[in-house]
């Protein structure tokens, strides 16, 4: 008996070598490009004689190129490499590790540094890696997934919290089947719960861990406070030793989608784990300085700008060329939010912006998706109202209504608001009460899981929102 319980999971330890294997193996794959494509550069160049290797002086752009990629998640099992979205992110962070490498190498490299010879090499090699590293990427992602079939997830549930999470993942559009059992009855829902749920594929979850076995990536349990029978903890137990995570729903929510639940809110919540980088006061310190920094730095870029831009603002209703506005900050602290003022003068002061707002002027919307209206508040980050990241500063009046209306709202204001932020580059604009409670999610896993390394990926994220113009 007990090597006939053991074959049920031969499938899913072979999927958890598999997602073990394919990272490293980008890994392998991106050092040996990285080395190849250089030094073929260099010998073509004659920066160095053809069979003569260059390896320790490109321990740094190596290094480099891990970290960018690492920040897309490029390394990840659950990365879609075949999106456009994907593609758009790599380019943009191999342009900025190319970038980097320069600037390191060519301003604090010592001289005898020897990819200091020619920047033209640096520059050619890492262009040449840009599809080179994509290619290979798609063709793993090919190959992993050409003759996998169809995926499941398990979710064990009350039938109410079947139906929102079945909601959750056709919003975030994820390729695996949701497999429903009720933490109730492990079988049919109770007919009150209406139609909608009652017509939904409810099963008893040992039958669904027996069917489906070697093709279920995770099971998730809703929080309750019934105990999970003895025979399905124990079959939980044995999955996850082979490869098949059994999660709450709210560490879900933080590992798939990177966000906390509103359901799992309450007064207490500040004082769980997480809050390590935001509690430390010389991180705070750091996050400062890089804000003065380059705040500073995007103020003096965007100078020569505004002579070209404000006398567009100007002419088209002769109103003023910036735009001010009450907004909370840090500790809720009120301030004044400076940007480009990209609407009419006169208008019905609705708070929200509409698909094809009527009140944005024809230079607004182009400041609009390009988010040139958003660069004076580099002035705001200068004089330390806000951060370069964090969540969206909130006008005033919103945030009185909110925090009537939405629990544990005030948590936002732990932090400062920025510029940009993990809410603003994984949901898109919201006009409406149940959009800002979404991207309140969004806010709350950024002040929870506060790090550079995910300041870094936010910035990334932000290029690739800002080239697709999709501002509003």
């Amino acid at each position: 008996m007990p090597k006939a319980a053991d074959s049920r999971f031969v499938g899913d330890g072979t999927k958890m070598k598999s997602s073990r294997t394919v990272p490293l193996l980008l890994v392998l794959l991106d050092a040996a490009s990285v080395i190849v494509c250089f030094n073929l550069v260099a010998w073509t160049r004659g920066m160095t004689e053809p069979g003569t290797w260059i390896i320790a002086a490109l321990q740094l752009p190596v290094a480099i190129h891990f970290i960018g990629v690492y920040l897309i998640d490029g390394y990840s099992a659950r990365t879609d490499m075949l999106s456009l979205t994907y593609t758009s992110l790599h380019i943009i962070a191999q342009i900025g590790v190319l970038l980097t490498t320069l600037l390191l190498t060519f301003a604090f490299a010592p001289v005898e540094f020897s990819l200091k010879t020619s920047r033209l090499v640096t520059v050619v090699s890492y262009l040449a890696v840009i599809p080179i590293s994509l290619s290979y990427r798609r063709l793993l992602y090919l190959r992993t997934h050409a003759h996998e079939g169809p995926r499941y997830f398990v979710f064990l549930g009350s039938p109410e919290s079947c139906l929102t999470f079945k909601e959750e993942c056709r919003n975030h559009a994820i390729s695996q089947t949701v497999l429903f059992a009720t933490l109730d009855s492990f079988s049919r829902p109770p007919m009150s719960v209406g139609p909608a749920a009652a017509d939904m594929p409810f099963g008893d979850v040992l039958e669904y861990l027996d069917r489906y076995a070697g093709r279920i990536d995770a099971v998730i349990v809703r929080e309750s406070n019934h105990e999970l029978p003895s025979a399905v903890a124990q079959r939980l137990t044995q999955l996850n030793f082979s490869g098949v995570p059994t999660y709450t729903l709210e560490l879900f929510h933080q590992v798939y989608w990177r966000k906390i639940p509103l359901y799992r809110l309450n007064q207490t919540w500040l004082f769980q784990e997480g809050f390590q980088i935001a509690r430390e006061p010389v991180f705070e310190r750091l996050k400062r300085l890089c804000d003065i920094v380059l705040s500073s730095l995007g103020l003096l870029l965007f100078a020569p700008l505004l002579p070209l831009i404000a006398p567009l603002i100007w002419l088209h209703d002769r109103g003023p060329v910036f735009f001010t506005q009450t907004r909370v900050g840090l500790n809720r602290v009120l301030f004044q939010v400076y940007k480009l003022r990209t609407m009419r003068v006169a208008h019905d002061g609705a708070p929200y912006t509409r698909h094809g707002d009527a009140r944005i002027t024809p230079i607004g919307r182009f400041l609009r998706a390009s988010r040139l209206d958003e660069a004076p508040q580099l002035w705001n980050v200068l004089r330390g109202d806000m951060s370069l990241i964090g969540p969206r500063a909130e006008w005033v009046k919103l945030v009185d209504d909110y925090e009537q209306k939405i629990p544990c709202y005030h948590f936002r204001h732990l932090v400062k608001p920025g510029i940009t932020g993990w809410a603003q580059v994984n949901y898109p604009y919201g006009a409406s009460l149940e959009d800002t409670m979404r991207k309140l999610e969004y806010d709350l896993y950024y002040i929870r899981f506060f790090s550079f390394v995910l300041d870094a990926s936010i910035v990334l994220k932000t290029i690739h929102v800002m080239l697709g113009g999709k501002g509003r």
